[in-house]
Formats: C-alpha cells, sequence, structure tokens
C-alpha cells in the first residue's frame, strides 16, 4: 500500500519541521512538501498532488481560512486544520469544519521536539483518517437553500399538523466530520420534537460555540449538557465534555448524568457508554444513531439498542464524510438502515411520533 502523501502549510519554518517530523513517525505517511503561505502550497498541490494537506490558520496574505474556502469551492480534498486558534478561536475553527475541513487539531502549546513527539499519534491517525474522507465541493447557496427549505416545510407541517411525541428518545453520535451533519440533520426538527442528545466529538472549548451555532440553526431549544439535566421535549442537548461521560439514568422522566470515569475503549465521553444507558432505561423508546465518524466507538451501543428493542440507524457511506464508525456498526451486523440525512431524519422523526389510531 502506497504511503499518504501529505503537504504542510504553515508560515512558520520552526512549525513546518516539527509537523513534518511528527508526521513522519508514521511508516504510513510521507511529507512530499511544506508551504509557507497560500501561493506556496497552490503550487505545490498541483505538481505534488497530496493526498492530504495540513493548513495553519493564521498566515500571511491569503489566510488560511480563506485558503480553506478556495480550495473547497474549486478542488476540494482533505484538509486538517492545524492552529493555536483551536482553541482560543473557536469561531474560526466551526467555520472550518463548516467549509468542509475534515477536523481542526491544536497546536502543541511549546514549539519543542518533545512535545510534538507527544501529538504525533494522534495527528498520525487523524491524518491518515482524512485521507479516507469524502469531502465535497462546498457551496454555501445550496447549504442556505436546503437549510431552508428544511425549516419551511417543517413550518407548514406544524401549523397543519403539529408533531405529537411518543415519548421516545434520541440520541446522535458523531466525530470526525460529524458537525455539519449534525446541523443538517436537525434543520428540520420540530419545535416538539422528541428529546435528542447530540454526542459530538470535539476539542476542548468548542462545545459551547458549537451548541450556541446549532441553537442559531435550529427550531428546537439547543442546550450543553449539565449533569442531572431533565430531557424534555423540544430541546436538544449537546454532549462533549472532554473529561466526562454522559448517561441517561432512567425513562421516562429521566436526566443526563455526566460522570468522571476513565475512556471507555479510548473515547470519553463514549457513544458506546451513552447508547447503552439509553437503550437500557427507553428500552423500545430508544433510537441510536450514528453520524460520520471515525473508529469503532457507538457500535456495541447500538448493539443494546437493538437487543433492548431500539431502532438503529447510521449516515450512508454516500452522504458521511468519515463512514468507519458506521461501518464498524453495520459489521457487527446491530445497524437497521443507512440512510442520507434527508431519509434519518423522516425516519427517526416518524418512530418518535404518536400514530393516530385508525377510525
Amino acid at each position: 500500500m502506497a504511503a499518504i502523501k501529505v503537504l504542510v502549510v504553515d508560515d512558520s519554518i520552526t512549525m513546518r519541521a516539527l509537523f513534518s517530523n511528527a508526521l513522519e513517525r508514521s511508516d504510513d505517511l510521507v511529507v512530499v512538501g511544506a508551504a509557507a503561505n497560500a501561493d506556496e502550497a497552490r503550487d505545490m498541490i498541483e505538481a505534488m498532488r497530496p493526498d492530504v494537506v495540513t493548513l495553519d490558520i493564521e498566515m500571511p496574505g491569503m489566510n488560511g481560512i480563506d485558503f480553506l474556502h478556495e480550495i473547497m469551492t474549486t478542488k476540494p480534498m482533505p484538509i486538517v486544520m492545524l492552529s493555536t486558534l483551536t482553541q482560543k478561536g473557536a469561531e474560526v475553527t466551526l467555520k472550518a469544519l463548516e467549509l468542509g475541513a475534515v477536523d481542526c487539531f491544536p497546536k502543541p502549546t511549546k514549539a519543542t521536539p518533545d512535545e510534538f513527539a507527544k501529538i504525533s499519534g494522534k495527528l498520525c491517525k487523524l491524518v491518515a483518517t482524512a485521507a479516507k474522507s469524502k469531502v465535497k465541493k462546498y457551496d454555501p447557496e445550496a447549504a442556505a437553500a436546503a437549510a431552508a427549505k428544511a425549516a419551511e416545510e417543517q413550518t407548514m407541517l406544524n401549523a397543519t399538523k403539529p408533531y405529537k411525541w411518543n415519548g421516545s428518545i434520541v440520541a446522535l453520535c458523531a466525530s470526525t466530520g460529524g458537525g455539519p451533519a449534525v446541523i443538517e440533520l436537525l434543520s428540520g426538527w420540530p419545535v416538539n420534537c422528541p428529546p435528542t442528545i447530540v454526542l459530538q466529538q470535539l476539542e476542548e472549548g468548542l462545545a459551547t460555540p458549537f451548541a450556541a451555532r446549532l441553537n442559531e440553526s435550529i427550531a428546537p431549544e439547543v442546550k450543553l449538557a449539565e449533569d442531572g439535566m431533565m430531557l424534555q421535549p423540544g430541546h436538544v442537548y449537546v454532549l462533549s465534555a472532554p473529561d466526562k461521560h454522559g448517561l441517561v439514568d432512567r425513562w421516562p422522566g429521566g436526566a443526563i448524568r455526566l460522570v468522571a470515569r476513565d475512556p471507555v475503549n479510548g473515547m470519553r465521553p463514549s457513544a458506546d457508554l451513552l447508547l447503552t444507558t439509553v437503550a437500557k432505561a427507553a428500552r423500545d423508546k430508544a433510537v441510536g444513531v450514528i453520524l460520520s465518524g471515525a473508529g469503532t466507538d457507538g457500535a456495541a451501543g447500538m448493539g443494546a439498542v437493538k437487543q433492548l428493542g431500539g431502532l438503529t440507524l447510521c449516515q450512508d457511506k454516500d452522504s458521511a464524510m468519515v463512514f468507519e464508525a458506521s461501518a464498524a456498526a453495520i459489521a457487527k451486523g446491530v445497524v437497521e438502515a443507512q440512510l442520507s440525512i434527508p431519509d434519518l431524519a423522516k425516519v427517526i422523526l416518524a418512530r418518535c411520533e404518536e400514530r393516530e389510531l385508525a377510525a
């Protein structure tokens, strides 16, 4: 298998060297070039045809966000954003994800070989995942039109036939590439939606702005999950605390519990743990969904949902940026259907809606 070709773009010669060395610790990756700015990178992309580009946000001349926009609207390719702004500039990071960056990776606080050695494994894994991701051309007008259409359809539906919740609970699990999928899926959620927990793996500091961005985009009220918070219809709960797992204690009338435990299969918060507790509490009233994401987290939890009578769904391969998490659940035989985002929304809402009895 040929090594994955990576182009490093950063205005600092020190950072270029440190990132290149960190990436080449993996036998699966080879750094084919290092560019100091967008102009150099543009030429190197054309000449070297890298599989993945790591791109700094802060650069002189054209900054990383503008260059990312150029790439994703012309010839899209897998991009991993690398910058200190991934922690302190959350809005910039979220914009990068919306434009189609596979993920954002925070630079170490100290530019030393020892610090970069510590993050090498995680960085290499992310870049390798990015190389297998399915990126799409960014079309802001089409995205805005689709969101407006979904919102208009839901408004009309609420006016003619208000949504009647049947007591079900929904758990959506996403990681790499999942942020835009979550927003797209929930754009058509009714005001009186089923209680929906969104487990989105994000870098520290991004949960609050992500929840705020989601709240601006959808009809239900969005809250950042807190320990003891009651689960109610008409609400979406964002679970993304990197130091806590999220559980559901009982159902109906349940609450989110945030607990400090060791990672489960390397993940915290763990989709497996969340889905398993939702399954045990809600049984046939549980709906488990895996969206775009890397790794295998969620597969075991989906098994629990299915075994106890709940509904298990995942985003299909054609629409998911990263299909690894869904593929792991499918391989275990615990996914009932693979669907596009619009179809996922329809099936989930139908399952959670009170059915009218025939006359």
